[in-house]
């Protein structure tokens, strides 16, 4: 009794529910604790691959933060080589807006390790409606302008896919890992815990069941030798009772043949 206790005692702080020591319970916990297992593979391996797409999308992103400084000063100095060359431009573009824009963004999702990140593409369609601007003069510096800050702009599109991927892609590791941490230092010791729990239960009630059996075959063995020793003291005594009847017999008749002897002498 006492080792059950400090047994118990060891793995209660494992032990968050009430388990039956029974060989159903071990079964059914024995199967819970391959699942949490292969879970927590399939969940490492996620977060492995995760990581993996994670830094490369950091280095994407340091790559693209350098080169959008080396795009905007190349957009920002053509922007001063046309309005050297053709002047003040930015009545003529203001007029030349419309409703419907040329240039478009598209989501799409890309699939990595189960987790759907929002990739951002851009698209042209149609005419440009800045096309007639600097047909007056400058116009290949204004062409050479807009070249450059479409770059940019698509340039400055990628970026923002790759940084909300990156917060997304975050994200969704901050809760795999937790996920595997739980599975890891929680739910796998507790099944465990729960496990040894009824294992060590069911042998000591099987060493009890034997001590049981022991102590129930002593006291049988124990009730057939003072039943065979009684009945051999009967069997004794039921010999002896015969012999003892024919002593008291031949004992009468010497007295009665004494008694006789006597009369006659008389």
């Amino acid at each position: 009794l006492r080792a059950r206790a400090e047994g118990g005692r060891k793995f209660f702080w494992r032990m968050t529910e009430v388990v039956l020591p029974t060989r159903m319970v071990l079964q059914q916990q024995k199967l819970k604790l391959l699942s949490a297992q292969k879970g927590h593979q399939l969940l490492k391996k996620k977060s492995d691959a995760l990581g993996v797409k994670f830094r490369q999308i950091l280095g994407q992103i340091l790559e693209a933060k350098n080169k959008m400084v080396d795009l905007l000063k190349t957009a920002s100095f053509s922007m001063a080589e046309v309005k050297y060359t053709a002047g003040e431009i930015r009545h003529t573009v203001t007029e030349n807006v419309t409703t419907v824009t040329s240039t478009k963004v598209r989501m799409r999702s890309e699939n990595i390790a189960g987790v759907l990140l929002p990739v951002f593409e851009v698209l042209q369609e149609g005419n440009n409606a800045q096309e007639a601007a600097g047909l007056g003069r400058g116009g290949q510096k204004i062409q050479q302008c807009r070249d450059k800050h479409m770059e940019a702009v698509t340039h400055l599109v990628k970026l923002a896919s790759l940084q909300t991927a990156f917060a997304a892609l975050d994200e969704v590791i901050k809760i795999t890992n937790r996920r595997v941490n739980a599975l890891e230092y929680v739910i796998i010791p507790r099944v465990e815990g729960h496990i040894h729990y009824i294992e060590s239960e069911m042998s000591e009630m099987e060493r009890e069941e034997f001590f049981r059996l022991k102590k129930v075959q002593n006291v049988k063995k124990r009730r057939a030798i003072e039943q065979a020793a009684a009945e051999a003291r009967q069997l004794a005594l039921e010999a002896a009772a015969p012999a003892a009847e024919g002593g008291a017999g031949a004992a009468a008749s010497g007295m009665m043949k004494r008694a006789a002897d006597e009369d006659v002498v008389v």
